[in-house]
């Protein structure tokens, strides 16, 4: 593996930077930043939103997640994340079909989909990657992360098959998601040429268990780090704040933030950041986000709805003080 250069300081997380809008730029947009990503001047949006759709895919659930991805264009946003696996490759044709319309001379966003856990044998890696380019339409994927580890595999396996197709020029960018470090490591170690830029992991100001061992790596070889889940669920974004959590069908309940065992602690550290804001005069959703921002990460959100993906946007408008940053880490981690 070729080696990385890496920043002047590598235990500081790498900065934003806030580009121009175009000409070309929707009406209303927010001016967004991106991250370096990688050592050859690569660089990734520094917030997004994902398409992993909002159930089992139902009609009604697809038709939603269309008009969420819709909005997101309309307004703007710079990166789309999707996966083969959601709504199986649904969610990939819903982006194409968005891609297919896309209006001329707007800058095209920044797409990542990811590589089935289930699909990790070479020949399955090339498969794979087709599905995703024709389900897409595009020529190459901007950027094709491993969605998850599958110990049956071995990893040089399905990285060398990964090199390969970026060597075609089928990918721009690889990446993981869900490694350890011990994972991600072995991964790197995998590659000749090319490199690992990106990594998507659960993190948020609240559950930082999937976070937190991979950050100082991360930032010292100049790879991304993708936080999903980045409000906990609605946690952070002031909802579930009072009452019992999710409830009847929502498939929240029981699960994550919501753990029976979890969620008192995390309700009341969300109480304190939502309080936080409150005195500061600023939206919960911008500590949320540019919390995880000020530690180098790059949060991709979910969105049911339009006005969600308004939230998001609003938020990320306001920029809160590193102090008052600080001090929502701080609440997160349960250290105030």
């Amino acid at each position: 593996m070729s080696p990385r250069p890496s920043p002047a300081d590598p235990t500081s997380a790498p900065p934003a930077r806030r580009p121009r809008r175009t000409r070309a730029s929707p009406p209303g947009a927010v001016a967004i930043g991106s991250l370096a990503m990688g050592s050859r001047g690569q660089q990734h949006p520094a917030l997004g939103v994902g398409l992993w759709g909002l159930g089992r895919w139902e009609p009604d659930e697809e038709r939603k997640t269309r008009a969420v991805a819709e909005h997101a264009a309309e307004r703007g946003v710079p990166w789309f994340d999707t996966a083969e696996v959601y709504g199986a490759g649904r969610s990939e044709r819903l982006l194409g079909d968005l891609l297919a319309r896309w209006p001329e001379g707007r800058p095209r966003p920044f797409i990542s989909t990811k590589l089935s856990w289930e699909h990790l044998r070479s020949a399955q890696v090339r498969a794979s990657l087709i599905g995703s380019r024709r389900r897409l339409g595009v020529e190459a994927i901007d950027l094709y992360l491993v969605h998850a580890p599958d110990p049956r595999v071995p990893i040089r396996e399905t990285m060398g098959a990964l090199e390969a197709l970026q060597k075609e020029g089928f990918v721009r960018a690889l990446g993981v998601s869900n490694f350890s470090l011990e994972q991600l490591e072995a991964a790197e170690a995998a590659l000749g040429e090319a490199e690992i830029v990106a990594h998507q992991v659960q993190f948020n100001l609240l559950e930082r268990e999937e976070a937190d061992p991979i950050l100082d790596h991360c930032h010292r070889h100049r790879i991304v780090v993708e936080a999903y889940s980045p409000v906990a669920r609605g946690l952070l974004a002031g909802r579930f704040l009072t009452g019992r959590g999710p409830s009847g069908p929502d498939r929240r309940r029981g699960h994550g933030v919501f753990a029976p065992e979890k969620f008192p602690e995390y309700r009341a550290r969300a109480r304190r950041i939502a309080e936080l804001a409150e005195a500061s005069g600023v939206p919960v959703l911008s500590l949320a986000l540019h919390g995880l921002a000020r530690e180098g990460a790059a949060p991709v959100f979910g969105a049911s709805e339009p006005t969600q993906v308004d939230a998001a946007l609003a938020a990320w408008a306001v920029r809160p003080s590193g102090k008052l940053l600080d001090r929502a880490v701080r609440l997160g981690r349960g250290e105030e």
